[in-house]
């Protein structure tokens, strides 16, 4: 693709190829997992019934397949909310309609313990990336129905949760009111942590907010969960958890066929009652 030559307004191949996650017509299915890593995209693939790598460019790796017979893609989305809109882009654009982000996290919540899930019914728009799709005053809030496949498929897999407000923020140091190079803060970092502490608000991830707004304005679904791997409040890091937010995501997008699907036949039925006889 070095040769890449097209209008500079919203760039595309052949067969709609897309330009960051270099994924074309046909290679995506509607329902799209999204974690951050690369890495992660295989993890979430082992768990398929079947599964083939699409495309790996930059921080996009891309895998479509199925599981039990659910069409299925994941699509790595790099950290933050730039490579992040990107994807939502490129992945709507070809046919997605239902996202769930699936990755990791930091609790500002002392009750939360490294290991549980956080499902975030929205988002605080600190991305660094929504306000440029829409006034900042405008929610970040997940769809009802991936949360609530989400939150059955914890039940079901009896895994430790959490629902609410999550904090997306521009940077993992000092857009989480971590110290920079040298020590390095401004004053306004000392307070972050304890103001979204006292407002209910449960972790620190990156990209939640982006992707709960763009959905949202393009009438789109979307959800997410993530693993604890850090507590700021009691200062613990421990890193794992990963695999049983993929199980609760790979989960709820069955879960959310399941439901499509009858609300297809509930549809059909009303529309042409003979054809259900």
């Amino acid at each position: 693709m070095s040769q890449w030559k097209s209008n500079a307004t919203r760039p595309t191949m052949n067969e709609d190829m897309q330009y960051h996650i270099r994924c074309k017509r046909g290679d995506i299915a509607k329902y799209v997992l999204l974690p951050g890593d690369p890495e992660r995209v295989n993890m979430i693939a082992e768990q398929w019934t079947n599964s083939r790598e699409i495309a790996n460019y930059r921080e996009h790796r891309t895998f479509s397949g199925d599981i039990r017979d659910v069409d299925i893609s994941a699509c790595s989305t790099g950290a933050g909310g730039g490579s992040t809109s990107s994807a939502i882009e490129e992945l709507a654009q070809l046919g997605a309609d239902t996202f769930i982000r699936v990755g990791t996290t930091g609790a500002i919540q002392e009750h939360i313990p490294c290991g549980d899930l956080i499902i975030s019914s929205g988002a605080v728009r600190h991305d660094g990336t929504s306000q440029y799709y829409v006034d900042q005053s405008y929610p970040a809030i997940a769809n009802y129905e991936v949360t609530t496949a989400l939150v059955e498929a914890a039940e079901r897999l009896e895994i430790p949760y959490h629902v609410g407000v999550s904090c997306s923020a521009a940077s993992w140091y000092c857009g989480q009111a971590r110290p920079g190079f040298n020590g390095y803060e401004q004053s306004f970092f000392k307070n972050k942590v304890e103001d979204l502490n006292r407002a209910g608000v449960l972790n620190f991830e990156m990209e939640m907010a982006t992707l709960f707004t763009m959905s949202s304005l393009y009438g789109l679904r979307a959800g997410g969960v993530c693993a604890v791997v850090a507590n700021r409040i009691t200062d613990e890091f421990t890193y794992g958890g990963i695999e049983n937010s993929i199980r609760v995501g790979n989960l709820a997008v069955q879960i959310l066929a399941e439901w499509d699907e009858m609300k297809r036949l509930k549809n059909k039925k009303y529309w042409f009652p003979s054809l259900m006889d």
